[in-house]
Parts: C-alpha cells; sequence; structure tokens
C-alpha cells in the first residue's frame, strides 16, 4: 500500500507596505491576514500626518485659520454671545489667539488622531479578546485601526480639491469640511447634539468601521456579524458620549 501524499496549502505571499495600503481599498482581506505575520502600523500613519498636513495648508491659504475659527464659533452660541460683550480691543485679541490655537490644533492633530486611534484599538482589543474570546493583540489591533483609517485619507482630498476649485470659505469647519454626511447640511447652533449624530453618519467613517470589523474578523475566529456588532457597538458609544459632551459645552 502506498501512503496518499498531501499537498500542503500555499501560504499567501506576504505583502509590502505599499501593497498593503492599496489593498486596504481593493482588497482589505488580504491586507488584514497580512496583519497575523506582521503588524507594523507606521505606513498609514505617515499618510494620515502627510494628507493631513496637505489639507491644514490649503485651507490655511484658502480659508484662513481665523476664518475657520469665526465658522466653527457658529456652533458655540455661549462662547459667541461671551465674545460679543467684551470690549473692541479685547475681543480682537481674543480673536487673534482663538486663530493662532487653531492653527496649532490644525496642525498637531495627526498627534492627537494617534492617541484617538489608540484608544480606540485599546477598547476594540479589550471587547474582541475578553468579550469575544479572539487570540489578537494589543498591536495587531492597532494595526488594524490605523489601515482601517486609510480612507479618510479620501476625504482628506476631497476637502482640498473642494477648497481648490473655490468653495465657499463661509461654510467651512476643519471638524466637517466637505458633504459627506447629514451634518453638512445642517446648522449646528439650532442643536448641537442633532449636528453631531448626523455628522458621524459620514461615509467614509462609516467605510472605515466595515473595514475595522474585516479586519478583527480576519485575525481571528470571531465571526462577521459579531465583528460589525462590536465595532458598531462602540461606534455608537462613541458617538453618543460626544455628542452629548458637545451640546454640553455649545
Amino acid at each position: 500500500m502506498t501512503s496518499a501524499s498531501v499537498t500542503p496549502t500555499p501560504e499567501a505571499p506576504p505583502l509590502s507596505e505599499g501593497a498593503r495600503i492599496v489593498n486596504t481599498f481593493i482588497a482589505p482581506s488580504r491586507t488584514f491576514t497580512d496583519l497575523r505575520r506582521s503588524a507594523a502600523w507606521w505606513a498609514p500613519f505617515l499618510l494620515i500626518v502627510i494628507f493631513s498636513t496637505a489639507f491644514v495648508y490649503v485651507a490655511g491659504q484658502k480659508v484662513g485659520f481665523r476664518k475657520a475659527m469665526e465658522n466653527q464659533m457658529q456652533a458655540q452660541p455661549k462662547t459667541q454671545e461671551r465674545l460679543e460683550q467684551l470690549p473692541p480691543d479685547q475681543r480682537e485679541k481674543q480673536l487673534q489667539q482663538g486663530a493662532k490655537i487653531t492653527k496649532d490644533i490644525a496642525y498637531a492633530f495627526p498627534a492627537i488622531q494617534f492617541v484617538i486611534l489608540v484608544i480606540i484599538a485599546a477598547a476594540l482589543f479589550g471587547t474582541f479578546k475578553f468579550a469575544a474570546g479572539a487570540n489578537v493583540s494589543f498591536k495587531v489591533a492597532l494595526a488594524i485601526v490605523m489601515y482601517a483609517s486609510l480612507p479618510g485619507l479620501l476625504r482628506a482630498v476631497l476637502a482640498v480639491v473642494s477648497l481648490l476649485a473655490g468653495a465657499s470659505a463661509d461654510s467651512f469647519t476643519f471638524q466637517n469640511p466637505v458633504a459627506t454626511n447629514p451634518g453638512y447640511f445642517l446648522n449646528p447652533a439650532d442643536s448641537p447634539f442633532l449636528y453631531s449624530l448626523a455628522s458621524s453618519l459620514d461615509i467614509f467613517l462609516i467605510w472605515t468601521l466595515v473595514l475595522t470589523a474585516i479586519g478583527f474578523t480576519c485575525v481571528s475566529k470571531v465571526k462577521r456579524g459579531t465583528a460589525l456588532a462590536i465595532v458598531f457597538g462602540w461606534w455608537l458609544v462613541f458617538t453618543l458620549a460626544g455628542a452629548g459632551f458637545g451640546a454640553l459645552f455649545s
């Protein structure tokens, strides 16, 4: 008797960082599966820094940081009312300081976003590992969140194109620069809570959430439906908390 030979299943070839980035948009399962081999996340974060800096530079040239700050203040009637009560010289000083702070925060946003992504990765890591029993490390969870954030680069590109094409500076804000969600068409002063909720229904944000669920499915045995429930559940928690916080201090 001859023993039957078993042909081993060939492993997928390792992906380069460039291939990972491209596949995040066209074949995300390949990218996220490759994270089990290497959980490096520097490439997508580097792109986030580059695209964010380019967007802020164009906004500063086409809109101006003072104008962007004044537009954002329309969502904070109480702050605007306090400012209008100041003497003209003090009001001007406050506006100049506010414009500088807006510029500093805008250029520092990649660092702020990094902290936010680490918090999100920690929340998802704990939920998938201890609630869903997924065999996943925090480093892999962070890499998933980083790569899943790449659709946001397209939103930055749309915003830049819109500004270069002559979009009105009167409606521009760094928080919601392009019409990819219902909140863009609302007046935040009417209802800050509703505005925040509507802004969270962003096309690119939903794309990111779906990619995140796909990522955790690819690196663990968690079912797709469970992964989607966990990711969108946390999204709902963060969205409601952010909307409530914003409404409280508007």
